[in-house]
């Protein structure tokens, strides 16, 4: 416990024991003791005398004095290292040679540690020493920790790996919420509130100021996301160097050269949407990359292929088409348009490019622009034909149904090319965010198939059944239903376990508007095997659970109006002229896409 006071010295326990074996009179032997290692203040003497009246115990009053002047010391110690002194860092230096002794004695060990924190440069035996006893290093400040680990990568990716292992578990757990919500959804948190998240915190306190951290981070967060293909260590490679920017660590923000890039992208995600004047910047930084510094790009793929940065991508694409249509123009006409595809583009090219570290843009299919897209507003003319037309006079209605193939370019583009895949994904949630019933059945069956399975991936799946909400009154029905579970969700949910989850995830929340002959054989299929998750038997569980108590309680009366229902029932009005039939619930408005 009182290691290293021989080196400085000062006695020791060992010291007085020694004293006392060898001495003729212990108490005057003590008495000498006292004065030779006490508080060599002479006037103290004469006082001291005046606590033993008081039954004061001599430790007592030893205590308090040296915790107040170790206090005082660790204090001492913070305003030299902020003083402007030019050989400040030489007096901290000093007192860690004299302190570094006591390094192991707990009353002194913070006075040691204060010292070593506000040093910029530890002296490298000292750091070695720190690094070499776990109780030390475990107890020495993340200041002089960042020193141990730059030169250490192996225990610096100890130390981060459970922090980037709880990151990926958090978005995961994010994504099978047990809130079926379109309006609480994955995408809902901003930016800045997914950066205050625990493990963003923690490793931006880690890196500091550390350039060579930085990398570091960077550099574990690249090898993941080759090894599992999992786009939230993209996300988590945003966040941080946003994170650092909105600590103004220059240090850093200035050296890595996706931060302006990254600046305006986080400004389009907050506000979902990727302006005119953003499009423009953002198409700068890409056209700014020199000959030389292609490798720039394979960190700008890693940015844009952020869930968050594509799922704002793909609703600016869906906007911009709205608009398109309503000028009559065409796709390929719309700077805006394409730059959005490029960027789509090089996102979704993100693993490859890293994988072959060939640092070259992907060429955009340009039948993308001439075929896949015509062939979606085709499916968006062919609704909002069918919606005008039940909206005539009966007289006026022609024998028009609603149309329930699809064109072939359509279906062939979401099967063979990533960016349509994810237009077209998105198109569909758009279609059911407009509760548009008819267009829902004739598109979801397309989804069965589609670009490297990604109809059936989380970060869609707990968007659809989060869009699915909005058309809860509609699950009433035999069709619907058959569309939804036998004609999607049912063609995978065995092979693919996430899939499985899903479907129960939205089956509770919407349960009570499925016809319970459905709702009996849709448990019986979905029963979860021997060998599922723990998390799948549980939802089953849960269910069934729902499910029985909903048994026992007898039928309500009157069922309450839904949180979308405005509670506005029809009424007799007299006219003196025929008025035209609006459409029906089953039949919902034409999409404006």
């Amino acid at each position: 416990m009182f290691a290293g006071l021989p080196e400085l010295g000062i006695s020791n326990g060992e010291d007085l024991k020694e004293t006392l074996t060898n001495c003729t009179e212990p108490l005057k032997a003590i008495d000498q003791f006292q004065t030779e290692n006490g508080i060599l203040l002479p006037t103290l003497q004469s006082a001291l005398p005046f606590l033993d009246l008081h039954g004061t115990p001599r430790l007592e009053f030893h205590q308090s004095v040296f915790d107040e002047l170790r206090d005082k010391l660790m204090e001492r110690v913070a305003t030299i290292a902020d003083g402007k002194d030019e050989d400040r860092y030489g007096k901290l230096e000093e007192l860690l040679e004299k302190s570094f002794p006591l390094v192991k004695m707990p009353s002194i060990q913070p006075v040691v540690m204060q010292v070593l924190k506000h040093l910029p440069k530890v002296p490298e035996k000292k750091l070695k020493m720190v690094m070499a006893d776990k109780e030390l290093y475990k107890v020495c400040a993340v200041e002089v920790k960042r020193q141990i680990w730059q030169d250490n990568q192996a225990l610096f990716g100890d130390e981060v790996s459970p922090l980037l292992k709880q990151y990926i578990v958090e978005k995961e757990a994010a994504l099978f919420s047990s809130d079926v919500s379109i309006l609480h959804n994955f995408f809902s948190p901003s930016p800045k509130t997914r950066r205050q998240g625990e493990v963003v915190l923690k490793l931006t306190q880690m890196i500091g100021k550390n350039v060579k951290l930085y990398d570091m981070v960077l550099q574990f967060l690249r090898t993941l996301f080759l090894r599992t293909r999992n786009v939230h260590y993209c996300t988590l490679r945003a966040e941080l160097l946003m994170s650092l920017h909105e600590l103004d660590i220059s240090e850093i923000c200035t050296v890595d050269p996706c931060h302006k890039f990254t600046w305006c992208l986080d400004a389009c995600i907050r506000e979902k949407f990727v302006d005119a004047k953003r499009a423009r910047e953002l198409q700068g930084f890409l056209d700014g990359v020199k000959k030389g510094q292609e490798q720039v790009l394979g960190d700008l793929s890693m940015i844009l292929c952020d869930p968050f940065a594509c799922n704002t991508l793909v609703l600016s694409t869906v906007r911009n088409l709205q608009e398109l249509l309503g000028q009559e123009a065409l796709p390929r006409d719309s700077p805006d348009l394409m730059l959005l595809l490029r960027m789509l583009s090089l996102g979704q090219g993100a693993w490859d490019m890293i994988d072959s570290q060939v640092f070259r843009e992907p060429r955009l299919d340009l039948e993308v622009v001439t075929r896949f897209l015509p062939a979606m507003m085709s499916v968006v003319v062919d609704d909002h034909t069918f919606g005008f037309e039940q909206k005539l006079p009966s007289e006026e209605k022609s024998s028009l149904t609603y149309p329930t193939s699809l064109p072939d370019a359509f279906t062939r583009f979401l099967q063979e090319n990533r960016v349509a895949c994810e237009m077209g994904l998105y198109y569909i949630l758009h279609i059911a965010k407009l509760r548009n019933k008819n267009a829902l059945q004739r598109l979801l069956p397309a989804l069965v198939e589609t670009h490297n399975d990604m109809a059936f991936g989380d970060i869609f799946l707990h968007l659809l059944t989060g869009h699915l909400t909005m058309l809860a009154d509609d699950f009433g029905s035999d069709e619907f239903c058959s569309v939804v579970f036998d004609g999607f969700l049912l063609t995978s949910f065995s092979s693919k376990e996430n899939v499985h989850r899903h479907t129960l995830r939205m089956l509770l929340h919407l349960h009570q508007k499925v016809l319970p002959s459905t709702v009996e054989s849709l448990m019986k299929t979905l029963e979860p095997p021997k060998q599922s998750s723990e998390p799948l038997k549980e939802l089953y569980s849960q269910l069934t659970e729902k499910l029985e108590a909903q048994k026992k309680s007898p039928p309500q009366p009157d069922e309450a109006p839904s949180s979308l229902d405005l509670g506005l029932h029809p009424v007799t009005v007299p006219t003196t002229t025929s008025t035209p039939s609006t459409t029906s619930s089953s039949t919902a408005a034409p999409t404006p896409l």
